[in-house]
């Protein structure tokens, strides 16, 4: 390929003189149809791979398309020979904003790893306009607004394909837009996410609030729009049958045209369920089935033999439950499917605790899930045992066969090639470039844990990425930080389980430490990025105090020589992709027994950070391939959290009376310091909230987690002995490959033919 003879017969004029916006549009039409000839499904293919999730966290597929069709070099090696940089280019892509934290991007990460292992399969979804939002920091507050990325010209493809969906008072026009996603040479499948016509963003006032009630402007606006009330709750429902009534529909059409008499679905399609959101496939299928002729006995039976279920947490807030009232306000079509479904259950089992519409009327997605699919996994190895024994126990009892776990992965073409491309080019030097393809190759990498000038490019490599970090957050938020100092970094979701307030926490106890004197060796700077969800009180809070403790701490020369604390504003991929080679400790916190997995702490790893974390979710594979050297293990094992739930007896208020250390930190939220800073309705909220509830146990591990925390900090100061630390991590991240988790979902699950 010649881009520079391209862009000449296109705008007549050279490379060198064409503006970035010029090549950008051009490189987008290249890859697209570059991607587009990959888009060839095989004769033999009969059975395809529907994953359905209402979230995908794409991020900008520019680079990583490039790389994954093998010309990013070629390109960036012409641009740089004419005077362009690519980095550039890249700049002017907006991120598609149809995800928000691990769910989505896990699911990007699978449709990566599907079509680089040449599998039949397509994921369905929204064309959210505007994603969650776009988080601005205003008076150390959040603020929430529209996350515009749809252009004209982009990678979403207008398609022909349209279903009228109808809900109980109106009906909408459901269009199909594609996504091409290419795998790593080879093939490409779609994203396929579905929209109406009669979107109307004029409705949104105020930041990001819009009239919830009128559905044929507000449909596809927004994903996860408020639930704090009625009309917001029935809006979610309204998009998720919308996505799946849409997907279904589609699947059949599909499933028909390559010979399916509907009898055989299960030989065609295999539907899998990302999370609970897209749990109504279940009974619209099953509806879908019985108006095309097929008796609802047998519909039920076809359903639960083409769909399987990941179940992807622990938290039973997170496990939807919708007032059958509500379902009757929307999709009223349903309601008699799901009650069929519940009497079935009624009648073979006498458990309460395993009926799909418990004695309030709420109707449980998940049980719908569970008593009818052939599969339910969850995503990490404590998870699924957590699952199987305790939070699920009543099913797995019932159905032993169904339940199995597939470990969370990564894409490694992201996350190291397109992320980290000097990490990247280095091991390929040492190693060749298999790993690329197969990251179990990056095991190799071990045989040089005890090579000083390997372990000294490795740091050299990280330094590099410090830099650049450094660069990104003084153009984007204008805060300086030093580049010789550790960096400490926390990005994910807010929420509480996570416990950004316990790492706040530890910034408040170390701000006094050094105003007492004892200065660290090392300088610390603590890198937050997290977006809470607008209704979510505590989460805003939480941000709050950290945007205070920026301001107070970063102000105090006394105390930012050594200390600094950074919040990175709209933490999304792109952002990700600036911190996550930079980094040093990796902050993996969550209570024990609350996260299902995590996948930032693979990327981290991947990158040569070293992890700091409780034993929960894939901490705990990351601990058993590392060892203990390696990692830095703290707090209360899974077993004395769920046991002290059971009990009932945490009273924070004793950890609070008991520990100086807590005290100090918790009474400093409000402190004269802190108030002159924030605001006093919000920083007592806070302060009352972990001192009443602390629901998620910050205390009982807070003094474990500064102890930990500053041994890391100790061994920091050894560079070969972290660098070695390093070099383990990455040689042993390989696993956390989504490639493999893929072939795990292939073989157990799904068993589609392998075009490899």
């Amino acid at each position: 390929m010649n881009l520079c003879e391209l862009m000449k017969s296109r705008y007549n004029k050279s490379l060198a003189n064409c503006t970035n916006e010029e090549i950008y549009y051009t490189l987008l039409e290249i890859i697209q149809n570059m991607s587009e000839e990959k888009h060839l499904t095989k004769i033999d293919e009969k059975k395809k791979l529907y994953y359905i999730s209402a979230e995908f966290l794409i991020g900008k597929l520019l680079s990583n398309n490039l790389i994954n069709l093998g010309i990013y070099d070629e390109i960036k090696q012409e641009l740089e020979s004419n005077g362009k940089n690519i980095c550039d280019i890249e700049e002017l892509e907006p991120e598609p904003s149809l995800g928000n934290g691990g769910l989505g991007r896990l699911a990007a990460c699978f449709l990566d790893s599907i079509a680089t292992l040449g599998l039949n399969g397509d994921g369905i979804g929204i064309n959210y306009h505007y994603g969650l939002f776009r988080q601005k920091f205003e008076s150390n507050l959040q603020s929430e607004y529209p996350n515009d990325w749809i252009e004209e010209k982009g990678w979403l493809k207008k398609t022909d394909k349209c279903y009228t969906i109808n809900f109980k008072d109106i009906s909408v026009k459901s269009r199909l837009y594609d996504i091409n996603v290419t795998g790593y040479n080879n093939r490409t499948n779609k994203l396929h996410l579905f929209d109406i016509e009669s979107i109307d963003d004029s409705i949104i006032t105020n930041g990001i609030h819009f009239d919830k009630t009128d559905i044929k402007k507000n449909l596809t606006l927004f994903l996860y729009p408020d639930d704090s009330d009625e009309s917001g709750r029935l809006l979610r429902i309204y998009q998720q049958y919308f996505m799946v009534s849409s997907g279904a529909r589609f699947i059949l059409d599909e499933c028909e045209q390559r010979g399916c008499n509907l009898y055989d679905l299960p030989d065609y399609a295999v539907i899998q369920i990302n999370d609970t959101h897209p749990t109504m496939v279940i009974p619209e299928l099953i509806r879908l089935l019985t108006e095309r002729g097929i008796e609802m006995d047998s519909a039920i039976d076809i359903v639960r033999r083409t769909c399987a279920y990941t179940n992807h947490t622990i938290l039973a807030e997170a496990l939807e439950k919708w007032p059958i009232d509500y379902l009757k306000k929307v999709v009223p079509q349903l309601v008699p499917i799901i009650e069929i479904l519940d009497n079935k259950v009624r009648r073979k089992f006498e458990n309460d605790n395993v009926y799909i519409i418990d004695k309030n009327d709420r109707v449980h997605m998940a049980h719908i899930d569970i008593h009818y699919t052939f599969s339910v996994n969850g995503v990490a190895s404590l998870h699924t045992d957590i699952l199987k024994e305790i939070e699920l126990a009543q099913f797995y009892n019932i159905y032993p066969n169904k339940f199995n776990n597939k470990t969370n992965g990564i894409t490694f073409r992201r996350w190291l090639l397109h992320s980290n491309r000097e990490l990247a080019e280095f091991i390929t030097s040492l190693i060749g470039n298999g790993y690329k393809k197969d990251a179990s190759e990056l095991l190799k990498l071990k045989e040089f844990s005890n090579n000083e000038s390997i372990l000294n490019k490795l740091l050299e490599i990280k330094y590099n990425n410090k830099k650049k970090l450094k660069n990104f957050i003084l153009k984007k938020q204008n805060i300086e930080i030093n580049e010789n100092s550790i960096f400490d970094i926390q990005i994910k979701r807010l929420h509480e389980y996570k416990r950004q307030q316990m790492n706040a926490l530890y910034v408040i106890h170390k701000y006094l430490e050094i105003k007492k004197g004892n200065i660290p060796d090392t300088p610390i700077t603590i890198i937050f990025g997290a977006k809470a969800a607008p209704a979510y009180v505590i989460a805003k809070d939480i941000i709050h105090l950290i945007l205070c403790l920026q301001e107070l701490i970063n102000n105090d020369d006394k105390v930012n020589p050594y200390l600094k604390v950074i919040m990175v504003e709209n933490y999304n991929v792109t952002n990700a992709e600036h911190l996550i080679p930079a980094c040093d400790i990796s902050e993996q916190i969550s209570l024990a027994s609350k996260e299902a997995s995590g996948t930032g702490n693979m990327k981290f790893m991947l990158n040569g950070a070293v992890t700091l974390g409780t034993e929960d979710g894939a901490n705990v594979e990351i601990h058993q391939l590392v060892g203990d050297e390696n990692i830095y293990i703290f707090g209360d094992s899974s077993k004395t959290v769920v046991n002290r739930y059971k009990l009932g007896n945490y009273s924070p208020m004793d950890y609070y009376n008991k520990y100086k250390n807590i005290k100090e930190a918790v009474d400093f939220i409000t402190g004269k310091e802190l108030l002159s800073i924030g605001i006093k309705e919000n920083l007592e909220r806070l302060k009352n909230e972990l001192l009443n509830k602390d629901w998620f146990m910050t205390f009982p591990d807070f003094n474990n987690y500064i102890e930990t925390k500053e041994r890391a900090f100790k061994d920091y100061r050894n560079r070969k002995e972290w660098a070695k630390k390093m070099l383990i991590n990455i040689s042993n991240s390989g696993y956390f490959s989504s490639d493999r988790t893929i072939l795990n979902y292939n073989n157990d699950i799904w068993k589609l033919k392998n075009n490899l």
